[in-house]
């Protein structure tokens, strides 16, 4: 986000005569200066070919990342995708089926070092079929374990040899942590975080949800170390302090004030991420601190066309200084070397900022904004709420695509600024809510927005939606829920069903009140006398008789249904 800001100002300082011969300014490869001529970006994600045969992606995973020695008395285990696709996704690869649907079912293996771990069946089109294993076997080590998943099938009746199929993956079954580091697990049966309470006075792993924002470090958290207090109890989960730290003194304090109060850290080194000797200092430094919950390297580094391989560089670095927490970092274009950048990540954050932009017109740079020219503050948006679900939606598309959708998790980034460059005011808390939950419903597994401090009433309305999220988090973070999606006249709705209840999550994206129903979406068959127990969880202007919801102007609510 800094960098889009610093962009902006300089033309708000009326330098643009120094940059009258910078053609190689850009933003997402776009030139975005009225002096620069239109040259097409290129990095745009390639969309697969299509197949005239159904075809397999086979896919394997762990369901924990990392493992410890801990685990090794209880059950561990590997999952199983296995997609029928017409795309020509990573991996896939042609496939005889029985001419009357899909009969059958896969025999999978998966192999460490030639050494069978676990073995099954699998059903074709499975989606996080598990088969478990036993670490007893295997030796903790710092590298992770290469693993061969390979599948044989024979469709019913068929003649001649049974059809095989082949994937890889990673194992990370880690030694203890030194010194009493702490460690974030993930869970990629869902891709949330498991984590020790960052106080560092013991505790079980728990799922976290991280919401909380980008925070100024210098002369806002570095001056009243009583506002770390007043963020925990605002109910956020996360502080993602805005570098550069250069004052470490001041630093370790705030860390030390994090621990202390229980709120988990997410340190940033955008600054320094393509410097080996910066990151080297930087990870040794904090790495032991119980409060720390994951990394972050790139800042927009597609925004600013950082070499192609600078997160990827990074990311294997910080594995082999710690490896006991993941790596995250934020991409603020719609379509510009998506792959490249994403595969040094276990977290993809996006940050789309569409409220109270000109998405056609810059006014900063006064220039049109296209596809191939221009910037306007959100790359390839149309100034709608729904840029932020479509950018959800394409990431989660094109992880599938990559093959990762198991091991890379999302996080959204809302706006919580504006008031100048491209944006002309502040969202108010509900629009916060509204861009919030619209990223959750979409896939999101975190909030952390950019920046703090900002206005009262966003702060109150993301404190809402922290606290709402302790209970909610036990439906969106959990493996055996089922999820379901619904949009209908600009009211978007994610249903997660667990065991006899029901969470859903509804937010209005319209300017105008609307009602839905709840028994008109199903609610997985629940009976109406369930529906009228309906228990509010979430309220961001929204109220419910009976079954009947009714949403505000940008109203959100949650429900929990049963």
């Amino acid at each position: 986000m800094a960098a889009t800001l610093v962009r902006a100002l300089a033309a708000s300082f009326a330098l643009a005569v120094l940059f009258e011969d910078a053609s190689a300014d850009t933003w997402c490869g776009k030139n975005y200066m009225a002096s620069s001529p239109i040259v097409p970006p290129g990095g745009q994600f390639p969309i697969p070919a299509t197949s005239s045969k159904p075809l397999l992606a086979l896919r394997c995973a762990p369901v924990i990342k990392p493992y410890l020695p801990e685990d090794a008395s209880s059950s561990a285990g590997f999952l199983i995708d296995a997609p029928i696709t017409f795309s020509e996704v990573v991996g896939a690869v042609p496939m005889d089926l029985p001419v009357h649907g899909l009969k059958g079912a896969l025999e999978v293996t998966v192999k460490v070092g030639g050494r069978t771990l676990a073995k099954g069946p699998v059903d074709l089109n499975a989606t996080k079929a598990e088969l478990p294993f036993s670490l007893k076997g295997l030796k903790p080590q710092s590298a992770p374990f290469d693993v061969e998943c390979s599948a044989t099938y024979s469709a019913p009746g068929a003649k001649g040899p049974p059809q095989t199929f082949a994937a890889n993956t990673t194992l990370s079954y880690l030694p203890d942590p030194p010194d009493g580091r702490s460690v974030t697990k993930m869970d990629l049966r869902t891709g949330a975080l498991l984590a020790k309470p960052a106080t560092g006075k013991g505790g079980e792993y728990e799922t976290v949800f991280p919401i909380g924002f980008y925070t100024n470090f210098g002369g806002y958290l570095t001056s009243n170390l009583s506002v770390i207090d007043e963020i925990a109890a605002q109910g956020f989960t996360v502080i993602h302090p805005i570098p550069t730290y250069d004052n470490l003194t001041a630093l370790a304090e705030v860390i030390q004030r994090m621990e202390e109060v229980g709120l988990y850290l997410m340190y940033d080194m955008r600054w320094t991420y393509m410097n080996n000797t910066a990151v080297t200092e930087e990870v040794n430094r904090v790495k032991n601190s119980p409060a720390l919950l994951l990394w972050y390297t790139g800042d927009e580094p597609d925004g600013t066309s950082d070499p192609l391989n600078a997160t990827t560089t990074a990311y294997d670095l910080i594995y082999s200084l710690d490896g006991y927490h993941p790596v995250s970092l934020v991409l603020n274009c719609e379509n510009y070397y998506w792959t490249e950048y994403t595969a040094g990540a276990d977290i993809v954050m996006q940050d789309t900022y569409p409220i109270a932009i000109n998405a056609t017109f810059s006014t900063v740079w006064g220039t049109a904004c296209t596809p191939d020219y221009g910037d306007c503050g959100c790359d390839n948006c149309k100034g709608k709420l729904e840029d932020i679900s479509t950018r959800m939606d394409e990431f989660a598309e094109r992880r599938f695509i990559d093959g990762w959708e198991r091991t890379k998790a999302m996080w959204t980034v809302p706006q919580g600024f504006g008031g100048d460059s491209y944006w002309d005011r502040v969202p108010t808390g509900k629009e916060f809510v509204v861009q919030s939950v619209l990223g959750i419903n979409h896939g999101a597994l975190g909030v952390v927005s950019w920046n703090a401090p900002t206005t009262d009433d966003v702060t109150a309305s993301a404190s809402t939606l922290a606290k709402s999220l302790a209970t909610m988090k036990d439906f969106i973070l959990n493996p055996a829920a089922t999820f379901s999606h619904v949009v209908a006249h600009g009211v978007d709705v994610g249903l997660w069903n667990v065991g006899a209840k029901t969470l859903v999550l509804a937010t209005n994206l319209n300017y105008a009140e609307e009602k839905f129903d709840l028994s008109n979406f199903g609610v997985h068959g629940l009976a109406a006398k369930a529906l009228l127990r309906a228990k509010q969880v979430l309220d961001s202007g929204a109220s419910i008789e009976g079954h009947v919801v009714t949403l505000e102007s940008v109203g959100t609510g949650g429900f929990v249904v049963g």
